[in-house]
């Protein structure tokens, strides 16, 4: 943990210029405000305000003067920043009321209010690792973004096949200057796809890592001419971009709460209440981790996307797999979500689903390791499996209908939310689209 004095030097020693106050709204989009190196000790003691008004899901016009309180912990400098002036730095930042107290809609600050709530129950950390996908295309020679691919690679493919690998590595590089701890890299299955890993981290610092992760994807790739996007689905009829999210608990002690040297697949009781609870709430917790009206074009038969609820420690069709390693790296990957949802809100709602099956002990039905593709609906339905909401108006419903997982949001995150994707559905269900001009213009 960086005290204020350090910063300060810190800032003199490097020659840092600007500080970028860092928060993150209701959508998972990233916000600033940046100050001169000047203010650091103003914005260091929480005196820095800005208008919430402003901002998608926060306050009303007359509610708008709103405090960023710093957490020291996350001053990163921006080397890809530096220039002739100087660096620049950022500081990832609660939000704070105009009175001083803690702001109920900053997904950050709930996220700690869930973290806290698992600490009740005699955890000490939620522990996340993420597998954000992402596409890379070419640019259009006024710097726009297409649909044209860099490469027409598959899964694991090398140079020359695989034509990002460069603008990849020096993602890699760039991140690590940052202090990540890498895990792998690599082409994924669809052309112009990639992964790129991360070691584990508690919550809260987990999705402060992808919230900077896919800042820096982006602007690592506009140095390469080529635009990154973390849109689930940007191409009818290949893969879709995941973030399969790997979790587990952990005691005060150190020791990983799901693992059991006695259970004969080595998962714990609470492993299997957990995935309980992920499984009755993933229908209530859809619409956060898969958000968009894009992201059910992602959920559908025939591209490696979970469509049904389901657990498996050997099946890539379930929605909950349970990786081979045991022992302290025992976990679950929950491989629904997309790289598009909020960070801070998907794993508050994660958690809570699990948290809910652990409280009140429910019962875990059998794994699945036949393939569900090809299953009828009738034989899902025998072993308890049900599907995920099939679009976004879907999730909605199923959202306000999960008292669990509208209270792990509060109600000043739900209601905005709500409503943020009520207009988003009922803006998409009034567009007329190609697909549909081309199928019934010439023959109606």
């Amino acid at each position: 943990m960086y005290t204020k004095d350090e910063i300060l030097k810190m800032a003199q020693d490097e020659n840092v210029k600007y500080i970028r106050l860092c928060f993150t709204d209701i959508n998972g989009v990233i916000k600033n405000v940046e100050i001169p190196v000047r203010e650091l000790e103003n914005a260091l003691d929480g005196k820095i305000m800005f208008d919430g008004s402003s901002i998608e899901g926060f306050v009303r016009i007359q509610e708008a003067d709103m405090f960023l309180i710093p957490d020291y912990n996350t001053w990163l400098i921006h080397h890809w920043e530096e220039n002739a002036y100087g660096k620049v730095a950022r500081l990832i930042c609660d939000i704070h009321n105009s009175d001083g107290t803690p702001f109920s809609g900053d997904p950050r600050l709930n996220l700690k209010r869930i973290t806290n709530r698992m600490e009740a129950l005699g955890f000490s950390t939620f522990n996340i690792g993420v597998e954000p996908e992402f596409f890379l295309f070419k640019l259009n020679k006024d710097g726009q973004p297409t649909l044209e691919f860099n490469d027409l690679g598959g899964y694991f493919d090398l140079s020359p096949i695989d034509g990002a690998e460069d603008c990849r590595r020096d993602i890699v590089l760039e991140l690590e200057k940052l202090g990540f701890n890498m895990e792998a890299s690599h082409h994924e299955v669809a052309p112009g796809q990639h992964e790129i890993n991360f070691m584990f981290a508690n919550a809260v610092e987990a999705c402060d890592n992808i919230q900077t992760f896919k800042l820096v994807v982006k602007n690592v790739a506009k140095r390469h001419g080529l635009h990154a996007t973390f849109m689930p689905k940007p191409i009818a009829k290949i893969n879709g971009s995941g973030m399969h999210t790997n979790c587990s608990l952990q005691y005060e002690n150190g020791e990983n709460a799901f693992y059991d040297e006695e259970d004969e697949m080595k998962l714990s009781t609470v492993c299997r209440e957990w995935i309980a609870g992920i499984m009755k709430h993933a229908r209530g917790f859809t619409a956060i981790t898969n958000p968009l009206v894009n992201s059910y074009k992602r959920l559908v038969p025939g591209y490696e996307a979970p469509c049904y609820i389901s657990w498996s420690d050997a099946n890539r069709s379930a929605m909950i797999r349970i990786p081979a390693t045991r022992g302290s790296k025992t976990r679950t990957e929950i491989r629904s979500v997309d790289p598009s949802s909020n960070p801070y809100l998907a794993m508050a709602v994660i958690l809570a689903a699990g948290l809910d099956g652990i409280k009140n002990h429910l019962e875990v039905v059998k794994p699945t390791y036949a393939n569900l593709f090809n299953m009828t609906d009738e034989e899902r339905d025998t072993l308890g499996i049900y599907h995920l909401p099939e679009n976004l108006f879907e999730a909605i419903e199923a959202l306000k209908k999960d008292e669990v997982i509208k209270e792990a949001l509060g109600k000043h995150i739900f209601d905005k939310f709500i409503a943020a994707k009520k207009s988003e559905w009922e803006n998409y269900i009034t567009y007329i689209t190609d697909w549909e001009i081309n199928r019934y213009l010439s023959i109606l």
